[in-house]
């Protein structure tokens, strides 16, 4: 049975429903059947082991709770229900060791348990209490409790106190000052445990702003810990942003400073609208709903969704997959549309407790913005409640007047409040007002602050509200490793990357694409193309071609030129033609430059494109931006830059660029003093190709290594840091043979290396000159100079003995690689061009996987000549350029046929998984 329905989800709501059924509390645990007290009496009585009976009806209920959640019945029944079994069994267990008048002991449930909470895997903690002389009094029978509570399978979490004790820990420790919070007598003295909340009140310790300051505190941290944003990959439910931590604070905070046992009571103080709480209470009972599934899914307190989870839990609750929507993108989607909304609750909530403990005392004038809004202790608020309804437009002004006063702290929680409660207002009449269509633009063009605020109206529901399509991707995520984000927290992303390319204070991060915005006339047009340029993913079809039209509608409505309408939307329609050029395609070959400057058409494309592709690139995953992906992707804008300068019409031809580079290195070894004669004799042999792909000063680094390196068989290994192609270049010079690459790719794996780039050429002389363009496992060039003689030392070795066993990889494949296992595709299309064969590999990475490659090509007789190794989160998406060891183009079925099987069977076997 589907716990959620799997309709899709509202484009206009941004809390899911949670899908339960009305939020009922009455339902007794009684009614769930989980626990009998004539039947287990009945038990207790013949069976000869108490220890028995007792396991025996926690193992029953156990199993009897996840019947139950899997029949629909929903969590927050089920925890409850929990809480109170454990009750009567820990009260009944009490009495078989100590006395029903007792005046000395209690027993206290605390912490999760104290509120009444208990998750199947959930710890049970406990607390017992006692005066100053009862633990020398009631020793042996308290060991013989706690040591029954343990063989009976119950775990507990136990602390053993005294009222001095709770008064002096709370003290020093708020966690235990929290814990004592929540404390729920079960049994024992009534008196002594009055006694403990007497000397652990807010009057005693931890006064109402000292505690609000700390738990504040506690949760800036926490955010911290999780990069201050509830859309982690794999999130923590309970801790991260909008996790249960955080609706927990609410009630710590409530409970101190009103003393409310209930949230709902902070209803009737004012400081919860009916709304705001059905929206809290609607959030925890989803939360409940993934934690309580996945305790009973691990079998243990688990609240980390990792991947596997998360593909398990969505089937658990009903969805399917769809063909442009898997079932755990639905399921992650509804989950990180709650945490955000809590979080966010959680955020404004926090800012009015604040107002009202810490700002109590203070007082000071309004200070007057414009007939709308004022400034209150240094926060923007409206002069009247009934603002937003008499001036709709205000939604938008108040983040502009934010932008032109930097000043302002912030706005005040009632005013977020009302923003929130009137974002109906912002409907397609609004959006068709020239008001709030001009105050959008303005905002885009301000010189500061655009950023923060298209955050800030996120944050308030505004930004949705105002862009529905925008609307549809909050909360979208993609179940793969290439995108660290939902799509919105990407979009705002690349559009603050923009935004530092125009601010002075980041100019020295990247410089050439500093230097690239200030030559733009309009930089709020990138923003715009920023905006849009993923916006359609999910929706079905090409979200590039989709987010144009959505972007060229903005454009329109917003009173843009037709030039930059097109422009904008020309952006977005090719927001990934730069990159896929510069991975897929050999940039080194004059026709492929001249096709990409055809595309661009003029300078002013090319710089646009280049800035919101680095911003992109820069924004969809913190590991994904190196050196060389920095430099591949500048050195396709600098050689199209120079073709666009040419002439489209005056192309450079393959003859040319070879004369150029010979002539550039030929200058530079005369200076060497380089023999000419032995210089031309070796340059003979090296074929066209290595002139193409090749700089001039990789032509001299390798012409005099070879040349000094003589007539000697012992293969030439050299290695240098090459700021010019963003990595580590390693350089062979050696004899062909069949297994080189695979041999040469163990190798570097086996070092721990990762594979960017791998040009191979085979000489005319038998022998082969390959260059491999490599990083650390941390994205950094190797520089260190023995960790560079390691490398050339290890290559070495194993081209010395080419005939040994291949190395096996030093690295193991793992946990999270394992989850994103996909079938491995292989396409081929012929370049009739450059006379070779283009083999397309997409697999799930894995240590080891380019020598496998290699391996499959010596196989079936494939020379390699060129790799572009394009690796996508935990997905592989190589393209090798290839012949038939005749030097001729496959370019036959049969041939494609047979090394697609080689390359599946290495690849796909069963030893990989």
């Amino acid at each position: 049975m589907a716990v959620f329905d799997t309709a899709p989800l509202s484009t206009a709501t941004l809390t899911p429903t949670c899908f339960l059924p009305s939020l009922r509390n009455d339902s007794s645990w009684n009614d769930l059947a989980l626990f009998d007290a004539t039947t287990f009496e009945k038990d207790l009585t013949t069976n000869p082991s108490p220890i028995a009976a007792f396991r025996s009806l926690l193992k029953h209920s156990d199993t009897r709770l996840k019947e139950l959640f899997q029949q629909g019945v929903p969590a927050y029944e089920l925890v409850l229900a929990r809480s109170r079994l454990m009750d009567e069994v820990l009260q009944r267990l009490w009495i078989r060791f100590f006395e029903t008048a007792i005046q000395d002991l209690a027993l206290v449930a605390v912490g999760g348990y104290g509120r009444g909470e208990l998750h199947p895997c959930s710890d049970v903690d406990i607390m017992i209490l006692l005066d100053d002389q009862a633990l020398e009094t009631h020793r042996s029978e308290l060991e013989d409790f706690l040591t029954f509570l343990w063989d009976i399978g119950l775990e507990v979490g136990h602390s053993v106190r005294t009222v001095e004790d709770c008064a002096r820990e709370g003290a020093a420790e708020i966690t235990v000052a929290t814990s004592l919070m929540e404390a729920r007598l079960l049994t024992g003295s009534m008196a002594l445990f009055e006694r403990m909340r007497a000397v652990t009140g807010p009057d005693r310790i931890w006064p109402d702003a000292a505690f609000f300051e700390s738990k504040r505190q506690e949760r800036c941290q926490r955010c911290r810990k999780y990069n201050e944003t509830a859309f982690n990959l794999e999130p923590n439910i309970k801790d991260s942003p909008g996790g249960l931590r955080d609706m927990q604070m609410i009630g710590w905070v409530a409970k101190r400073h009103f003393g409310a046992s209930t949230l709902q009571e902070l209803v009737s103080h004012g400081f919860l609208s009916a709304r705001e709480y059905d929206e809290l209470i609607e959030c925890r009972n989803y939360l409940w709903q993934v934690r309580f599934a996945l305790h009973t899914l691990t079998g243990r307190r688990e609240d980390v969704l990792l991947f596997d989870h998360q593909r398990r839990i969505a089937q658990q609750f009903g969805y399917q997959d769809q063909n442009h929507n898997l079932a755990v993108e639905q399921f992650m989607q509804s989950y990180y549309r709650t945490v955000n909304a809590l979080s966010r609750l959680n955020e404004m909530l926090l800012q009015l407790f604040e107002e009202a403990i810490l700002l109590a005392d203070e007082s000071s004038d309004p200070q007057p913005i414009n007939r709308r809004f004022q400034v209150q202790r240094g926060y923007l608020e409206v002069t009247r409640p009934n603002v937003f309804l008499r001036y709709p437009f205000a939604l938008l002004e108040v983040f502009l007047i934010l932008q032109q006063h930097p000043e302002i702290k912030g706005i005040r929680a009632a005013t977020i409040r009302l923003i929130r409660d009137h974002q109906p207002l912002i409907d397609d009449k609004f959006r068709n007002d020239v008001r709030p269509r001009s105050l959008f633009m303005e905002i885009l063009r301000q010189p500061y602050g655009v950023t923060r605020q298209l955050r800030l109206m996120n944050a308030y529901g505004v930004l949705p509200a105002y862009l529905p399509e925008f609307g549809q991707i909050i909360g979208r995520m993609q179940y793969d490793l290439f995108h660290a984000y939902t799509v919105d927290q990407h979009i705002l992303f690349v559009v603050r990357n923009l935004r530092r390319f125009f601010l002075p204070q980041y100019a020295e991060q990247l410089p050439h694409c500093s230097a690239i915005m200030m030559r733009l006339p309009k930089p709020e047009l990138l923003y715009i193309a920023g905006l849009y340029h993923d916006i359609a993913k999910g929706r079905g079809g090409d979200h590039s071609v989709l987010g144009a039209e959505d972007a060229a509608r903005f454009c329109r409505q917003h009173g843009l030129s037709s030039f930059d309408t097109r422009l904008i939307a020309w952006l977005v329609r090719h927001h990934l033609t730069l990159s896929m050029t510069a991975q897929k395609q050999d940039i080194h070959d004059p026709d492929v430059i001249h096709a990409f400057a055809r595309q661009m058409g003029d300078q002013m494309h090319l710089d646009y494109l280049y800035l919101l592709t680095v911003a992109d690139i820069r924004g969809t995953n913190p590991n994904l931006w190196n050196t060389w992906r920095a430099s591949l992707l500048w050195q396709l804008y600098e050689a199209t830059r120079r073709a666009l300068r040419r002439g489209l019409d005056n192309p450079i031809d393959k003859e040319e660029r070879i004369r150029e580079a010979q002539d550039q290195a030929r200058q530079r070894l005369h200076l060497t003093k380089t023999d000419e004669e032995q210089m031309n004799w070796l340059w003979e042999g090296f074929g066209d190709d290595y002139f193409l792909r090749h700089s001039a000063d990789e032509l001299v680094w390798h012409t005099r290594a070879i040349l000094k390196r003589g007539h000697r068989e012992r293969p030439l290994v050299m290695a240098r840091d090459d700021p010019g192609r963003g990595g580590t270049e390693i350089f062979i010079y050696t004899r062909d043979q069949d297994n080189l690459f695979a041999l040469i790719t163990a190798a570097l794996d086996q070092l721990g290396l990762t594979i960017f780039d791998a040009r191979i050429i085979t000489g005319h002389s038998g022998y082969t000159l390959d260059s491999f363009t490599v990083l650390e496992d941390t994205g950094l060039p190797i520089q260190d100079r023995s960790r560079i003689k390691e490398i050339v030392n290890t290559l070495l070795h194993y081209l010395q003995h080419a005939d040994a066993p291949l190395p096996m990889p030093a690295r193991h494949i793992s946990r999270i690689q394992k989850a994103f296992q996909i079938p491995t595709e292989v396409s081929f299309s012929e370049n009739t061009a450059s006379g070779r064969t283009m083999v397309e590999l997409v697999s799930w990475d894995r240590p080891g996987l380019l020598c496998r490659v290699g391996q499959a090509f010596m196989a079936c007789g494939v020379q390699l000549h060129n790799a572009k190794i394009v690796t996508i989160g935990a997905r592989v998406e190589d393209v090798f350029f290839v012949t038939d060891r005749e030097n001729r183009p496959l370019n036959d079925p049969e041939k494609y046929a047979a090394l697609r099987a080689a390359l599946i069977a290495r690849l796909d076997s069963t030893e990989e998984g």
